[in-house]
């Protein structure tokens, strides 16, 4: 091995460079002449036919965006929808002014009564309430009250009647009717005749011509103020028990005499914007009124500007409080991909045109003129134009058509007569619809039934509630001594508040399959259990009771959740809208109710 070179003068070594292999290092360190770099920031453009003929070999000059716009020039057609109709064979009326779609849409029946021995008494008290405190303001017909209180009374049920039993079952009713009977009237009986035609003195004993006359003035004065009081529909509801959803269609007219008809097809309650709407090219409604005159106006377009757009100029510190590096999309999400592609790439290529247009319009670009910095008028035509069936068509806030003909896309705007803000009361009713696959059947599980007093009540609870009282009314029999150690069980309970849906073939198609509502057996008499909710009630309260049924597809394996509340909002002119309406969910997934069938039971005693 080669003894290592030792240097014993090493200053001279580097001094004569005698040994090549030692390196020498100095450091480059520039040597600014100035201390201004205002020009070096300019980015001054030394040759600029250079620049122009790299641009030309770019094809940049082939844009057709260079000039920035001025003015614009547009022409609107609007039209107000005017005409309503529930369903696909309800009655079309009139769609009614100053209020909310969503209240007309929503809207349902009071529940007044829920079949001949299932009476609501909230509101029958409350009518009464009213009723009788408007009697007290006037001093002349102050002593007809107990009259009426006699004519139109709270009944008393009878604890020892089975009829009876969801009016005493429960503590907190029967102690209202208990306080009410005697005291209190029935309002919603006398604001019914009077609805029918009938005077609201009719019956009351020893009432003089000119009592009368106030009597019957105070009635009409009672109709008004409930009528205002909570808006109920005028024919046909828009909810559709057998796809758990509202339907209804809106029409407009328009220029020359035709009409627009839009129809939500899938509308689940709640929030009711532009897109439950698709254009239904196949029904008129007639009676639409005449559109006003196109809104014709020359504004200035302005820039778009966002936060974290890129900045147009050189050596311009940007803004960081917007983190596009955060955002990680994945390779299918495109929405996300689209609006990345937008923020960073486009600046200053998007303008937008100041157009104010009232709620409940149903606007459409007639024409767009815009005139750029030299003076060049361009015509601009839709995005989404063409054929309605072009899988390649693509356009943001404009309606699709209802079916799949070769006919024209519309590129009109639909501003809905709606509210931004609703105050939802507390449920009333609340149905979940679950699949069990054990016992190969949907559940309609009645979580939150009414009372007769008109609040809410947990499912389960009123179930226990009811099955206890009957209990006392039918004690059970004393089980007989088991004559052998092993007893057969044909099936298993459930409880009261599981109602049973089964599958059953679809009329004239042998692949379809619907879900029927059917009925489990009580534990006292083996009478069929049926529902407490209204939502579950469908066809039982009829003259002649019908079946009802679901399709299979609305109840899927997360289930669907059913509710019924009062809401509230106020109007743009600040008039306020109540309704009661129906809204659906997502459930929370499959359940088992426990049912079972052949069991065999060891009736031997524990040892």
């Amino acid at each position: 091995m080669t003894a290592p070179l030792r240097i014993e003068n090493l200053p001279d070594a580097f001094a004569k460079r005698d040994h090549p292999t030692v390196g020498l290092w100095n450091r480059l360190e520039g040597r600014p002449r100035t201390v201004d770099f205002d020009r070096a920031l300019r980015v001054e453009v030394r040759d600029a036919l250079w620049m122009l003929t790299r641009q030309w070999q770019l094809g940049e000059f082939r844009g057709s965006d260079a000039g920035s716009p001025v003015t614009a020039t547009y022409s609107v057609a609007t039209a107000t929808p005017s005409r309503f109709r529930p369903t696909s064979g309800g009655t079309v009326q009139n769609l009614p002014a100053g209020r909310p779609l969503e209240d007309i849409a929503e809207r349902r029946p009071l529940p007044f009564a829920f079949g001949p021995d299932r009476i609501s008494y909230d509101l029958r008290l409350a009518i009464g309430r009213r009723w009788l405190k408007m009697m007290s303001r006037n001093l002349p017909i102050r002593h007809h009250r107990r009259a009426y209180v006699d004519r139109y009374p709270i009944d008393l049920p009878n604890p020892a009647a089975d009829a009876d039993t969801p009016r005493v079952a429960h503590p907190s009713v029967w102690s209202t009717l208990q306080a009410a009977s005697g005291r209190r009237m029935d309002g919603y009986e006398l604001y019914r005749r009077i609805k029918l035609g009938h005077e609201a003195a009719e019956g009351i004993p020893l009432v003089a011509p000119p009592h009368r006359t106030l009597l019957n003035n105070l009635g009409t004065r009672l109709v008004k103020w409930f009528d205002d009081l909570i808006d109920q529909p005028a024919g046909d509801v828009t909810w559709d028990p057998r796809r758990l959803e509202h339907r209804f269609s809106i029409a407009a007219g328009q220029q020359g005499g035709t009409e627009k008809v839009l129809t939500a097809q899938e509308y689940p309650g709640g929030e009711l914007d532009w897109h439950a709407f698709s254009i239904d090219r196949n029904v008129q409604m007639g009676g639409t009124t005449a559109p006003p005159a196109p809104i014709n106006r020359t504004v200035f377009p302005a820039p778009v500007r966002y936060s974290g757009m890129p900045l147009p100029r050189w050596w311009a510190v940007e803004d960081g409080r917007t983190n596009f590096a955060a955002v990680r999309p994945d390779s299918t999400d495109l929405a996300r991909l689209v609006v990345l592609e937008f923020a960073l790439v486009y600046s200053n290529d998007w303008f937008h045109l100041p157009c104010d247009l009232p709620a409940g319009t149903l606007a459409e670009l007639r024409g767009l003129a815009v005139t750029d910095v030299f003076g060049r008028r361009q015509w601009i035509t839709p995005a989404g134009a063409g054929a309605d069936n072009d899988w390649q068509r693509w356009s943001m806030f404009t309606l699709d058509t209802i079916g799949t003909d070769a006919v024209p896309a519309d590129t009109g705007l639909f501003l809905p007569p709606t509210i931004p803000k609703v105050a939802d009361g507390p449920a009333l009713e609340e149905v979940s619809l679950i699949r069990d696959e054990n016992a190969n059947m949907v559940w309609g599980i009645e979580q939150t039934v009414r009372l007769p007093t008109g609040e809410g009540r947990s499912g389960s609870e009123a179930a226990a509630e009811i099955l206890a009282h009957r209990r006392r009314l039918f004690p059970p029999t004393a089980p007989s001594t088991p004559v052998a150690p092993i007893a057969y069980q044909a099936m298993t309970s459930v409880p009261g508040h599981w109602i049973p849906f089964i599958p059953v073939r679809v009329p004239g198609d042998s692949r379809r399959i619907q879900l029927q509502r059917a009925a489990m057996p009580s534990e006292i008499d083996q009478r069929p259990v049926r529902p407490r909710t209204a939502l579950l009630r469908e066809g039982l309260d009829a003259t002649q009771p019908r079946s009802y049924f679901v399709n299979e597809e609305e109840v899927p394996q997360t289930g669907t959740k059913v509710t019924v509340a009062y809401n509230r909002t106020r109007w743009a002119d600040g008039q306020v809208a109540v309704w009661l309406s129906a809204r659906r969910g997502t459930g929370r997934g499959e359940g088992s109710s426990g049912l079972a069938f052949d069991l065999p039971v060891d009736t031997r005693p524990p040892t």
